[in-house]
């Protein structure tokens, strides 16, 4: 069995399973996409909730793990030749759990491209706008008397609506017939812009009828409503 002790985010969030893959985070959209893929994985993993009202993502032994200080995060006790092995980021995580089981990314090249390339899109366009979307439309932000920032994301999102919806309206999943770590990373992203931030009237989400059915699919999944939910918020 590996020795986690070594890594000092044992201290603060201690492995009672130190033989299961540790995972650090939030069922935000981001810390959500990581528990989905280990549910559908089937990988035996220990969640653990990290309290953002007590600034925990800052912590010596958070930031220990992820120097950037954000969620999520994980240690893998039987990470390559069967050493432990921390990994952040949320889509470096998603891929990383991929290559490990074999699952949810394919093995012919072109297949794999077509998927990761849409992982990308996730990463540095949908989450990025949607989440500015939420800030100016649901937080602090709402309060600005300048709405153009607001309207700024707004437009932006409903580009990324579109060309996801194009694309969707002749692809089941964003890599065809295969259900791949691109879905997982956008289903939560888009289930918070239409739901928690209540942007569905501002983006005009129901004109995107591919991408709602598209949402309907994924969100039918057991392990993604299983996944949604984890860590348990105290």
């Amino acid at each position: 069995m590996a020795d986690l002790a070594a890594f000092l985010i044992t201290r603060r969030w201690p492995a009672a399973h130190p033989e299961r893959l540790q995972l650090y985070s939030v069922p935000t959209p981001n810390g959500v996409k990581v528990s989905i893929m280990l549910e559908e994985t089937g990988l035996p993993y220990e969640p653990h909730f990290v309290d953002f009202g007590r600034d925990e993502q800052k912590s010596r032994e958070f930031v220990s793990l992820n120097p950037n200080g954000r969620i999520p995060a994980i240690l893998d006790p039987d990470g390559p030749g069967g050493k432990p092995l921390g990994v952040f980021e949320s889509g470096a995580i998603l891929q990383y759990l991929a290559e490990k089981t074999g699952q949810f990314l394919p093995a012919d090249p072109a297949r794999r491209w077509q998927a990761l390339q849409w992982l990308h899109f996730q990463m540095g366009g949908v989450g990025p706008m949607f989440g500015q979307v939420g800030f100016f439309h649901k937080f602090a932000g709402r309060d600005f008397q300048d709405k153009r920032p607001r309207d700024r994301y707004v437009s932006e999102s409903k580009r990324l609506l579109g060309v996801m919806d194009t694309h969707l309206a002749t692809s089941r999943w964003f890599s065809g017939d295969d259900y791949t770590i691109a879905d997982i990373a956008m289903l939560g992203w888009v289930r918070n812009l239409i739901g928690f931030y209540d942007a569905r009237d501002l983006v005009e989400f129901d004109r995107f009828r591919h991408v709602g059915g598209w949402l309907q699919r994924g969100l039918a999944r057991p392990a993604v409503q299983r996944g949604l939910a984890i860590p348990a918020r105290p």
